[in-house]
Order: structure tokens, then sequence, then C-alpha cells
């Protein structure tokens, strides 16, 4: 028996790996097509930490492409399946639509029948906190209405979500969405908001900030959300269930960018611009549910996050 994360060389993918060596046994098999969303040399070096290691099994493969997804659930009789992977980016999601709905839906439906053919004990789908929308109830809570998602990504997500939990319901798929909220923390990704601050400040170039600094996130340390995903794998009774894995602490983005210039030790040079209509203006998550299924606690504050982070970006910088 073997686990299967899909998107396994990517940020969040990499780091879960880490914990999954600690917390289980099984072969662990990921799966990635190392695409040019970012530079695939940044992944294919996440892969790289694993590379020799008789309990991974890294495989470079489409999640879209059934014929490889079907080859990888007969070799290998997963017990349990991690669904990370997607194409990620709010922004990019409002240029490239078709590719979102065809990677985020489809491929997500590619692994679910996939798994009502050869059953799986658990499937966690990681989702995103833009599924809650414009006027979404604060803090958001998983089982109280939904706003309307401000970009495709968001809207393909939650339409991965109700691919999933129709197939829980339909098929007995035992699916669990799993919605995190801004993740950070060393390798993260390249085009987010956070490494593009840090550059920024670091090289003592002008920052781009969209609106006033006032937009509110809920930074949430990957050491916490692999926490959460490692719990969602075994524990009792939540199939069907979504379940927030956040910080509940949501900060301005001027505090943020304050923080890591603290870190740094530098000054930061902000250029405003105009805010962008696909960014919601707080994201917040209410972590009551996940303390009672998952016995989920954040343990990483903010501030001590950032500068780990912060760290390891100059040590990265620094290399030749």
């Amino acid at each position: 028996m073997a686990i299967l994360v899909t998107g396994a060389a990517g940020f969040i993918g990499g780091h879960l790996l880490q914990f999954l060596l600690s917390a289980t046994p099984e072969l662990l098999v990921g799966i990635d097509d190392f695409n040019d969303y970012y530079d695939p040399e940044i992944k294919r070096a996440n892969a790289r930490l694993f590379q020799g290691n008789p309990r991974v099994r890294m495989v470079e493969a489409d999640f879209c492409d059934s014929v490889a997804v079907d080859a990888l659930f007969r070799e290998f009789k997963f017990r349990q399946v991690i669904h990370l992977g997607a194409y990620a980016g709010v922004r990019a999601s409002v240029e490239r639509p078709t590719l979102y709905e065809k990677v985020n839906v489809g491929g997500t439906l590619t692994l679910l029948e996939a798994a009502r053919r050869r059953p799986v004990q658990r499937f966690l789908l990681a989702s995103s906190s833009t599924v809650y929308g414009y006027h979404a109830q604060i803090p958001f809570r998983e089982d109280a209405p939904l706003g309307i998602p401000l970009s495709p990504y968001g809207v393909t997500k939650r339409a991965a979500e109700l691919m999933g939990l129709t197939y829980h319901q339909l098929h007995g798929v035992p699916v669990v969405c799993l919605r995190p909220f801004s993740v950070y923390g060393p390798r993260l990704r390249p085009d987010l908001a956070l490494t593009l601050f840090t550059q920024a400040i670091y090289r003592g170039t002008p920052l781009t900030l969209f609106g006033d600094g006032s937009i509110r996130r809920d930074f949430t340390h990957v050491t916490d959300i692999c926490r959460g995903i490692v719990a969602a794998l075994d524990a009792a009774h939540i199939e069907g269930q979504t379940i927030n894995l956040g910080h509940s602490v949501p900060v301005e983005m001027r505090y943020l960018i304050g923080l890591i210039a603290e870190s740094l030790g530098k000054q930061a040079n902000i250029d405003f611009l105009p805010p962008r209509s696909e960014d919601l203006p707080v994201t917040f998550a209410d972590l009551e549910k996940a303390r009672q299924l998952l016995g989920y606690e954040p343990k990483v504050p903010l501030e001590q996050g950032i500068h780990e982070y912060c760290a390891w970006f100059r040590d990265q910088a620094s290399r030749p």
C-alpha cells in the first residue's frame, strides 16, 4: 500500500513529503508534471531532496492524463490520496481561465474516477480560502453560506470541492476537502506576494503594492498546514466534510511588509497602485471545526515564521 501526493514537487508538496516520511511507514508516490507556471528547476530542486530515498517515488506525469493515473493506481494500490496539485494564482487565473478549469476541475475528476474504480481509504482534496468569495461571513466558517469567488481560480477550487463531495455522496469516495489559508515558509513559490515583497526589500527596489495595504490575509505557516493534512489522513468520521486550515489571525499587508523589512534590516520602498478587483479584502479562518475534528491548532506565530523565511531567503540569495 502507498500514499499518492499530487503536486508533490511544489512548495507544499515538498514539505508534506518530509512530514509524511516521519508520520507514516508507507511508500510515498509523488506525481508532478514540472510545468512552467514558474521556473521548473525550482520544483526539480524540491524533488531532488528525496532523490535516493527508497520510500519516495517521484513520477513525472500529468494528473489530468487518465491513462497515466490509472496505471499508477493499478501499480501501487493506494491507501490514501492527497490531491495538492493545481494551477494556483488568483491573478494568473484571470488571464488563463480555460487552463485553470481544465487542470483544477478536470484533473480532480480524473483522480476521483480512479479512486472510484480502485477504492481508497481517504481522499484529501486541497481547496483554497478563495472559495469563500465576496460577502462571505467573517470569520470564514465552512458551513456558512459562501460568497461569489472573485477569480476563476476560486471558482475552479469550489467546483473541484463540489465534484469531490458529489463523488463521496454518489460513489462513496471518502473525500475530505481542506481549505488552506495563505500558506508561507521556506521554499515559497516565486510568484506569491510574500516572495515578491521580500525580493524587492532585499534588493532595495520598489515594491509594488495594490491598494493602500489594508487588505488582510490569514498567513499560515507551511508546517501548520502539513500537520493539519497529516491529521486529516486518519481522523475518524470526517468523510464528506470541508475543513479550514488557517492561522485565524489575519494581518494587513502593510504590517507584513514591515515584518519583512525588520527581519531583513532594510527599508521598504513601496510603489502604490490601484487595488485589484480579484483580491478579497480579507481572509480569516474560523478554526472551530478543525479543532473539533482534527485536533488542529496552529503553532507558528507570523513574526517567528517571517523571521525564519527571511533567514532562508538571505541564505538562498547569498549563494553563487
